[in-house]
């Protein structure tokens, strides 16, 4: 058994060896995004560093990370390369939820925290259907459950060590829970779809189940209404986390900014860019976004840590404002810089794609305002 000297020992060693993991991911991005290839070698590092189980609650002898760790962490990942990123955080959340939850049973979270002693086990919850064609169902098959159906938009497919689906049964009265899902299962099939314009190696290929079975002791929590307190705490650590990646890919972009404003110099001005006020002030611009984008994230996770019930419902808008605070950072800096910005040979133009591509895994930004704009009218008390 593990002492909490020992685990956060480990949690100090996996945070100490993020400086060489982000540079190997640095060194490789470009060559994944080129080609939409997996980067294992990534997840490998990521892995290896202890990053990739970072969140494992201590009682079940892992270093127990925060959320204000798992923020820090995958925003530096993300300067790295968002998309190793952005896979590592599903994995991470998904930890974190069974240290508070315990969802998943003793035996089958005990075999996850066997195979990630061997190697990289990535997780993730599969919850999108596509916008054509039936949801994913699940039928009854003796004492366990047969899957059928599609999800899509599903990060990491084609490494998945287990798929933890969200699907509803054929019961008269249906139910929705998750079931549990073996990567290598006869009847899952990835269809690799996955082409986009930014994020481009982090698989977010379809998976198709057919007929996939599922045992009893490995479906969860079905039920026909969801548990609001769960799903918001969960909602919550998903909103900062992946808010954080994109923090990454912002601050990605600015270094390199920084450097492109540091050495070019015109011969007409015989000094670099970066010594005439303009650019100072413009670089000032971006480095006072990103600092507030910063102290939004920090502040708001260290106060779900502390267990404060009101910084819960704050994360969607704060996902919002650091998702645009990056959005329009790394446009300004492909401003500043001109044709180089916007070339194949710098990333700087990979850092705006992976940027704007973000956006498909926060809430609609409508959805969010008229959430936030319901509470502030519901604190409405009239005088008198």
């Amino acid at each position: 058994m593990s002492t909490v000297t020992d685990e956060t020992s480990s949690l100090d060693a996996a945070i100490a060896g993020l400086p060489r993991v982000v540079d190997l991911l640095t060194a490789r991005a470009e060559e994944h995004d080129r080609d939409a290839t997996f980067p294992y070698q990534g997840i490998e590092a990521v892995h290896e560093a202890g990053l990739l189980t970072l969140t494992v609650h201590r009682r079940y002898g892992g270093p127990g990370g925060t959320l204000s760790d798992t923020v820090r962490v995958l925003a530096e990942l993300g300067r790295g390369d968002a998309s190793v990123a952005l896979v590592t955080a599903f994995t991470l959340l998904l930890h974190a939820e069974q240290g508070r939850t315990s969802g998943w049973p003793a035996g089958l979270y005990r075999r996850l925290l066997n195979e990630s002693r061997r190697g990289p086990a990535l997780v993730n919850t599969l919850a999108a259907d596509p916008v054509e064609g039936p949801p994913a169902l699940a039928r009854r098959e003796g004492d366990g459950w047969l899957l059928t159906g599609r999800k899509t938009c599903c990060t990491g497919a084609e490494a998945l060590a287990w798929m933890a689906v969200r699907a509803t049964t054929d019961e008269p009265v249906p139910r929705t829970g998750t079931f549990l899902v073996r990567g290598e299962s006869a009847g899952v099939e990835v269809d690799p779809v996955w082409d986009q314009l930014g994020l481009r190696a982090s698989a977010g290929h379809d998976v198709l189940f057919t007929d996939v079975y599922v045992p009893p002791e490995a479906v969860l929590d079905l039920r026909t209404e969801p548990d609001p307190v769960a799903t918001g705490l969960c909602a919550a650590w998903r909103d900062l986390a992946l808010a954080a990646v994109q923090l990454g890919v912002g601050r990605a972009a600015q270094d390199w900014l920084v450097r492109f404003l540091s050495q070019r110099t015109p011969a007409n001005l015989g000094e670099p860019l970066g010594t005439l006020p303009r650019y100072r002030a413009a670089v000032g611009e971006l480095e006072s976004a990103l600092i507030g984008a910063e102290e939004l994230l920090g502040g708001l996770a260290a106060r779900i840590d502390a267990g404060d019930p009101a910084a819960v419902g704050r994360t969607g808008p704060v996902q919002l404002l650091v998702t645009r605070a990056v959005i329009e950072s790394v446009q300004q800096a492909v401003t500043l810089t001109g044709s180089p910005g916007l070339s194949r040979r710098h990333p700087l133009e990979r850092y705006l794609r992976d940027a704007l591509s973000g956006r498909m895994h926060c809430p609609a930004e409508d959805a969010v305002l008229q959430e936030a704009g319901r509470a502030a009218l519901a604190r409405f008390r009239p005088r008198g």
